[in-house]
Protein backbone atom coordinates (compact mmCIF):
# COMPACT_ATOMS: atom_id res chain seq x y z
CA UNK A 1 0.00 0.00 0.00
CA UNK A 2 1.30 3.57 -0.82
CA UNK A 3 1.81 5.64 1.54
CA UNK A 4 1.27 9.09 2.22
CA UNK A 5 3.89 10.71 0.68
CA UNK A 6 4.19 8.30 -2.47
CA UNK A 7 0.04 8.92 -3.10
CA UNK A 8 0.78 13.01 -2.51
CA UNK A 9 3.59 12.86 -5.09
CA UNK A 10 0.73 10.95 -7.32
CA UNK A 11 -1.22 13.75 -7.17
CA UNK A 12 1.46 15.55 -7.99
CA UNK A 13 2.42 13.86 -11.23
CA UNK A 14 5.93 13.36 -9.93
CA UNK A 15 7.90 10.40 -10.15
CA UNK A 16 10.87 9.60 -7.97
CA UNK A 17 13.74 8.56 -10.44
CA UNK A 18 15.46 5.10 -8.71
CA UNK A 19 18.71 5.26 -6.75
CA UNK A 20 21.71 5.32 -9.06
CA UNK A 21 25.65 4.51 -8.00
CA UNK A 22 28.12 6.77 -7.27
CA UNK A 23 30.70 7.97 -10.26
CA UNK A 24 33.48 7.46 -7.90
CA UNK A 25 34.89 6.32 -4.43
CA UNK A 26 32.06 7.51 -1.94
CA UNK A 27 28.77 6.18 -0.79
CA UNK A 28 25.35 7.88 -1.97
CA UNK A 29 24.64 8.20 1.52
CA UNK A 30 25.39 8.16 5.28
CA UNK A 31 22.63 7.28 7.94
CA UNK A 32 23.88 7.92 11.57
CA UNK A 33 21.41 8.20 14.15
CA UNK A 34 18.06 9.49 12.84
CA UNK A 35 20.21 11.84 9.86
CA UNK A 36 21.01 10.79 7.01
CA UNK A 37 23.74 12.89 5.40
CA UNK A 38 23.41 12.63 1.71
CA UNK A 39 26.28 12.81 -0.97
CA UNK A 40 25.78 15.41 -3.40
CA UNK A 41 23.36 14.57 -6.04
CA UNK A 42 23.68 16.33 -10.06
CA UNK A 43 21.37 16.46 -12.85
CA UNK A 44 21.15 12.72 -14.45
CA UNK A 45 18.24 11.91 -15.87
CA UNK A 46 17.54 7.95 -16.93
CA UNK A 47 21.47 7.69 -16.45
CA UNK A 48 22.40 10.12 -18.32
CA UNK A 49 23.67 13.54 -17.71
CA UNK A 50 21.92 16.85 -18.47
CA UNK A 51 22.64 20.70 -18.04
CA UNK A 52 26.51 20.61 -18.69
CA UNK A 53 27.58 23.77 -18.79
CA UNK A 54 27.42 27.08 -16.49
CA UNK A 55 24.61 28.98 -15.73
CA UNK A 56 24.91 32.63 -17.02
CA UNK A 57 26.44 31.55 -20.22
CA UNK A 58 24.90 28.31 -21.38
CA UNK A 59 21.83 28.50 -19.59
CA UNK A 60 19.30 30.94 -18.15
CA UNK A 61 18.22 31.16 -14.39
CA UNK A 62 15.12 29.38 -15.14
CA UNK A 63 16.87 26.42 -16.65
CA UNK A 64 19.12 26.24 -13.98
CA UNK A 65 16.04 26.11 -11.22
CA UNK A 66 14.73 22.94 -13.58
CA UNK A 67 18.49 21.77 -13.56
CA UNK A 68 17.85 22.17 -9.45
CA UNK A 69 15.10 20.53 -9.22
CA UNK A 70 16.55 17.84 -11.23
CA UNK A 71 18.83 17.50 -8.53
CA UNK A 72 16.47 17.21 -5.91
CA UNK A 73 14.45 14.84 -7.43
CA UNK A 74 17.76 12.30 -7.27
CA UNK A 75 18.09 13.45 -3.53
CA UNK A 76 14.78 12.24 -2.76
CA UNK A 77 15.87 9.10 -4.61
CA UNK A 78 18.75 8.67 -2.30
CA UNK A 79 16.37 9.82 0.48
CA UNK A 80 13.93 6.75 -0.21
CA UNK A 81 16.73 4.08 -0.80
CA UNK A 82 18.12 5.03 3.05
CA UNK A 83 14.13 5.00 4.23
CA UNK A 84 13.71 1.51 2.66
CA UNK A 85 11.44 2.89 0.04
CA UNK A 86 9.10 4.55 2.44
CA UNK A 87 9.42 8.26 2.12
CA UNK A 88 6.60 8.56 4.91
CA UNK A 89 9.79 7.97 7.16
CA UNK A 90 10.90 11.77 6.61
CA UNK A 91 11.15 13.80 9.56
CA UNK A 92 11.80 16.75 7.77
CA UNK A 93 15.03 17.89 5.31
CA UNK A 94 17.21 19.67 7.49
CA UNK A 95 19.50 21.49 5.15
CA UNK A 96 20.79 21.57 1.44
CA UNK A 97 23.95 22.64 0.17
CA UNK A 98 23.50 24.25 -3.40
CA UNK A 99 26.83 24.86 -5.80
CA UNK A 100 26.30 25.88 -8.83
CA UNK A 101 28.79 26.70 -11.95
CA UNK A 102 28.19 30.10 -13.20
CA UNK A 103 29.83 33.02 -15.23
CA UNK A 104 31.64 35.46 -13.11
CA UNK A 105 28.97 38.11 -11.59
CA UNK A 106 26.47 36.38 -11.62
CA UNK A 107 24.64 36.69 -8.52
CA UNK A 108 21.24 34.51 -8.66
CA UNK A 109 22.66 31.24 -6.90
CA UNK A 110 19.64 31.44 -4.50
CA UNK A 111 17.19 31.58 -6.93
CA UNK A 112 18.77 28.73 -8.74
CA UNK A 113 18.67 26.43 -6.11
CA UNK A 114 15.64 27.57 -5.28
CA UNK A 115 14.60 24.91 -8.11
CA UNK A 116 15.53 21.78 -5.15
CA UNK A 117 14.11 24.02 -2.27
CA UNK A 118 10.40 24.48 -3.69
CA UNK A 119 10.53 20.73 -4.54
CA UNK A 120 10.66 19.78 -0.89
CA UNK A 121 8.41 22.24 0.43
CA UNK A 122 5.87 20.82 -2.37
CA UNK A 123 6.59 17.26 -1.49
CA UNK A 124 6.64 17.42 2.12
CA UNK A 125 4.99 21.23 3.08
CA UNK A 126 6.33 22.28 6.19
CA UNK A 127 8.61 19.13 6.49
CA UNK A 128 10.46 19.97 3.88
CA UNK A 129 11.37 24.09 4.79
CA UNK A 130 15.37 23.95 5.91
CA UNK A 131 18.38 25.62 5.95
CA UNK A 132 20.16 25.92 2.70
CA UNK A 133 23.69 27.90 1.28
CA UNK A 134 23.65 28.53 -2.64
CA UNK A 135 26.96 29.26 -3.75
CA UNK A 136 28.45 29.79 -7.18
CA UNK A 137 31.79 28.27 -8.38
CA UNK A 138 34.23 28.42 -11.89
CA UNK A 139 33.45 24.54 -12.45
CA UNK A 140 31.66 21.35 -10.81
CA UNK A 141 32.68 17.91 -11.42
CA UNK A 142 31.72 16.37 -15.41
CA UNK A 143 31.40 20.62 -15.96
CA UNK A 144 27.42 19.82 -14.77
CA UNK A 145 25.82 23.25 -13.95
CA UNK A 146 24.13 22.44 -10.29
CA UNK A 147 25.12 20.13 -7.71
CA UNK A 148 23.59 19.60 -4.55
CA UNK A 149 23.78 17.84 -1.39
CA UNK A 150 21.05 17.33 1.35
CA UNK A 151 20.95 16.44 5.41
CA UNK A 152 17.40 14.83 6.22
CA UNK A 153 16.19 13.49 9.60
CA UNK A 154 14.26 10.38 9.58
CA UNK A 155 12.44 8.00 11.55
Amino acid sequence: MAGKIDAHLAELGIEIPTATAPAANYVPYVKTGNLVFLSGQVPVVDGKLTYQGKIGQDFTTEEGMACARVCGLNILSQVKDACGGDLDKVVRCVKLSGFVNCTDGFGEQPKVVNGASDLMVEIFGDKGRHARFAVGTNALPMNVAVEIDAVFEIS
